[in-house]
């Protein structure tokens, strides 16, 4: 096959990857650039090939399917992973791509900075919010910071985890209280087969995959669109907290940097993405911004640069 780069997005959820021709056209697929071709780039999602979340034996897996599908001829892969927090982690992911892409250069970096390069953007700070949370950000000097990211049981606030956690705890508060369900409790409830609070609660421990839940923070965020009060609650809370993030990072870094917010939550929830971006209070609102295209775009230019710097 024709020589290639390949550009990975291992979330929470899912695994994205783009197979990118080194004579192919970047610039109608991702705004990174231009080469003397239309042809477009191979994609395909698989499921999250994420170590902390599937184990080795799952990530393996994964990446032996998106090999098979797209591996002839990839000279270098990006991989940007959700929780590839230390050179442990990292070591472990690039050791199962260079058994999979032989002779490729590897490089696996945090999601985070698949989003800035993605964005176009060499200096700028991030905040994704999917089935966790986390920002982070690198100034004009290269220094960098970082802020949340710890995963579900130490942090992930504003995370669609965290906000499904909220709804279960108010549908229990609810209980407790002698109060008929309300409709977010209602909902969640259906959505989860569970007859009354004290079953949901029990199935949220049988059954603690964080994105298994995470999949139901848009019913929640919907429900705060619509006006309802609990949904309202949560939904403030999880700007709070993202906003916080942001401004950890904005403060260490400089406040005249871009912020990039990406993840599902911020790039579908738009009322969300409203409050957290009012709540970061920024001097110059147009320097916030959400992510236009899928991140694995900006795995895809860091791959290249594997091989042309």
């Amino acid at each position: 096959m024709t020589p290639a780069v390949l550009g990975l997005h291992i979330g929470g959820s899912k695994t994205h990857a783009v197979r990118s021709d080194l004579d192919s056209d970047l610039s109608s697929h991702s705004g990174l650039g231009a080469a003397v071709t239309s042809r477009a780039p191979l994609e395909i999602t698989e499921a999250s090939a994420n170590l902390s979340s599937v184990g080795h034996q799952g990530a393996d897996a994964v990446l032996r399917r998106i090999a098979a599908a797209l591996g002839d001829g990839v000279e270098a892969v990006c991989a940007g992973a959700a929780g590839a927090d230390t050179p442990a982690s990292r070591a472990v992911l690039s050791a199962l791509l260079t058994e999979y892409f032989p002779g490729a250069r590897i490089d696996v970096v945090h999601d985070t900075r698949i989003v800035l390069a993605a964005a176009d953007l060499d200096a700028g700070a991030v905040l994704v919010a999917g089935t966790g949370s986390v920002a982070w950000g690198r100034n004009r000097e290269g220094r960098e910071a970082r802020s949340g990211g710890y995963g579900y049981l130490l942090g992930d606030e504003g995370g669609g985890y965290s906000v499904v956690r909220d709804a279960v705890r108010e549908a229990l508060r609810e209980y407790y209280a002698g109060l008929e369900p309300g409709t977010m409790v209602n909902a969640l409830l259906a959505a989860t087969a569970s007859a009354d609070a004290l079953q949901l609660m029990d199935l949220f421990y049988a059954k603690p995959e964080p994105d298994h839940w995470a999949g139901l923070a848009p019913l929640v965020l919907d429900l705060a669109v619509e006006g309802d009060p609990a949904a309202l609650r949560i939904q403030a809370e999880a700007a709070h907290s993202l906003a916080t993030l942001a401004r950890q990072v904005l403060g260490e870094l400089g406040l005249d940097l871009p912020l990039v917010m990406a993840g599902g939550l911020l790039v579908n929830q738009q009322q969300l993405a409203g409050a957290v971006a009012r709540k970061v209070a920024v001097d110059d609102p147009s320097l916030i911004r959400i992510l236009s295209q899928a991140p694995v775009h900006g795995a895809v230019k860091l791959a290249r640069q594997l091989i042309q710097p």
